[in-house]
């Protein structure tokens, strides 16, 4: 028994009302990660990168590919979800969504710890506004998520 219940199937897909929409990374993602995480990397880095250490400065394109392969497989597993906020076409990756357990840092009773970024362009912009408002809706709707923590 892992933190999600028995028998849970993991959303596929979010479309969001700007046109773009969210789902689970892939490796093959890479071509469109990696620009979008290095073209946001100092911004990353302030959120991320004491807790995780990422994103590194000189994260090379095979370091990036071995990283989203290694999300894609804890996707499959139901351990952490990575979900990649794309445009209609899948051309462009403008962000990421995580959604992991909780950890000893959350509050009692969290169902999970979530985060989300955008790139630099689209911060403060409709997409990032339009994740604010979904996110907490899709957690607890589709996910059926109760308590969520958001952090970084």
């Amino acid at each position: 028994m892992g933190w999600l219940p028995d028998g849970f199937e993991t959303p596929s897909r979010l479309d969001l009302e700007t046109g773009h929409h969210l789902r689970p990374i892939r490796g093959s993602d890479v071509d469109i990660d990696h620009p979008a995480v290095m073209g946001s990397r100092a911004s990353l880095w302030a959120r991320y990168g004491e807790a995780w250490g990422w994103p590194p400065e000189t994260m090379t394109f095979e370091q990036d590919r071995e990283d989203l392969v290694h999300h894609e497989g804890e996707i499959a597993a139901q351990e952490t979800f990575n979900y990649a906020v794309l445009d209609a076409g899948e051309t462009e990756l403008l962000g990421c969504v995580y959604i992991d357990p909780p950890d000893a840092g959350c509050p009692p009773g969290t169902d999970a710890l979530v985060s989300w970024w955008v790139v630099d362009a689209a911060r403060g912009g409709d997409l990032d506004r339009a994740l604010a408002e979904m996110i907490p809706r899709w957690l607890a709707g589709s996910w059926r998520f109760r308590a969520v923590h958001y952090a970084p």
